[in-house]
């Protein structure tokens, strides 16, 4: 019966971590570490080794802390790697007056440095995890620019879901090209044998052999044919809203 409460507590201080002021080390010498610096050291072995070298262990030491000295500070791993999202997204970009459609590429294109600059935070959103207010504000940014245009609450919300997913998609694979481009290691990988078997897949062939302008672009295309999806179930919403007597 008592690894609930216990549990409760871990909660209690993830959540209090991420969104309000943590509480105070009540036990041992005054506080000598910050939560940002410990959030700096994590995201820094993550950057230079990959998410999988991050550790309690690891971000003590960079610190030339204890492994326990740490756990004043952060509850765990799982909060670790919390904190250290939080500090790595930063804020979303600022509220604008701009049409939704350029405020939507802008974030899209944001999100996707972002995932350039740390590739391992593709990582550290995947799968149950705690949330940050910074990470939920860039959320907040899609929703609020397609505020007032029609869509249901949860149509906008299904087009935030559709846009990350986009946007992570793309970053992933290029995360894994050797090339740093998706379609230019599919086209080498795969370019020589759809060549020597143009009659078996003569879709293939013909689309590979036509000239490269436009390729290595699936980013911004996915990208511009969501907001176009969007654009027409917006002018449809527009339509259907009309009174009767403009029909």
């Amino acid at each position: 019966m008592k690894e609930q409460p216990d549990q409760a507590e871990q909660h209690e201080a993830a959540v209090r971590l991420l969104w309000g002021p943590p509480a105070r080390p009540t036990r041992g010498p005054k506080p000598a570490l910050s939560l940002e610096s410990i959030a700096r050291a994590g995201i820094g072995i993550a950057d230079a080794e990959g998410l999988a070298a991050v550790s309690m262990q690891r971000v003590a030491g960079a610190l030339a802390y204890t492994k326990m000295s740490l756990y004043r500070y952060v509850p765990g791993k799982a909060e670790l790697i919390a904190l250290m999202v939080e500090h790595t997204v930063g804020e979303p970009p600022p509220p604008s007056d701009a049409p939704w459609r350029s405020q939507l590429t802008d974030w899209a294109h944001r999100m996707a440095e972002l995932f350039a600059a740390h590739p391992w935070v593709l990582d550290a959103l995947s799968g149950p995890r705690l949330t940050g207010p910074r990470e939920l504000a860039w959320l907040e940014r899609v929703v609020a620019a397609l505020d007032g245009h029609g869509l249901s609450g949860a149509e906008r919300m299904d087009a935030a879901v559709l846009l990350v997913g986009h946007v992570r998609a793309i970053a992933a694979q290029q995360r894994t090209s050797r090339e740093g481009s998706p379609e230019a290691e599919l086209l080498r990988a795969l370019g020589g044998l759809v060549a020597a078997h143009a009659e078996r897949f003569p879709a293939l062939a013909s689309a590979m052999a036509e000239p490269g302008e436009g390729r290595d672009d699936a980013f911004d295309f996915g990208v511009e044919r969501i907001l176009d999806g969007l654009a027409a179930l917006i002018d449809r919403r527009a339509l259907d809203d009309r009174p009767s007597s403009e029909i």
